[in-house]
C-alpha cells in the first residue's frame, strides 16, 4: 500500500516546518533527509524534454534556461501539486525566487 501524504502537521515529529539537519538516520546512501525537509535546487537548467535526448549516463542538463531544477519534495508539500514526492522527481523554479520550502544541500568531498 503506497503511503499517503499527511493532511495536517500533527507535530508527531516535534517539528512545525524545517527539520535540523541528521534528525532523522542516513538513508543507505548515508544522505540525510533527502526528501520532505525542503525542496532543493540544483545546479541544472530546467527543461522538461531534455531526458528524452539525454545521455544515458551522467547527463548534465541543458546549458540554458530561465528555471533551475529543485528536487525532494518539502514539508509544505500537499498530494494536489506534490504528487511525485521522490528523489527523482524534478520540479522547477525561477533563480531569484525566495521561499521558505526550499534550500540546498552542502556536499563536502572525501
Amino acid at each position: 500500500m503506497a503511503r499517503q501524504l499527511p493532511r495536517s502537521n500533527t507535530l508527531e515529529d516535534g517539528y512545525l516546518s524545517t527539520a535540523p539537519a541528521k534528525s532523522y538516520p542516513a538513508n543507505g546512501y548515508g544522505l540525510w533527509q533527502t526528501v520532505g525537509n525542503v525542496w532543493e535546487w540544483c545546479s541544472d537548467w530546467y527543461d522538461p524534454t531534455y531526458y528524452r535526448s539525454s545521455p544515458a549516463e551522467n547527463p548534465q542538463g541543458p546549458t540554458s534556461g530561465q528555471a533551475r531544477v529543485m528536487r525532494g519534495g518539502s514539508f509544505l508539500c500537499h498530494i494536489s501539486y506534490c504528487n511525485r514526492y521522490r528523489n527523482s522527481a524534478r520540479s522547477q523554479n525561477t533563480p531569484d525566487s525566495s521561499m521558505a520550502n526550499a534550500g540546498f544541500r552542502t556536499v563536502a568531498l572525501a
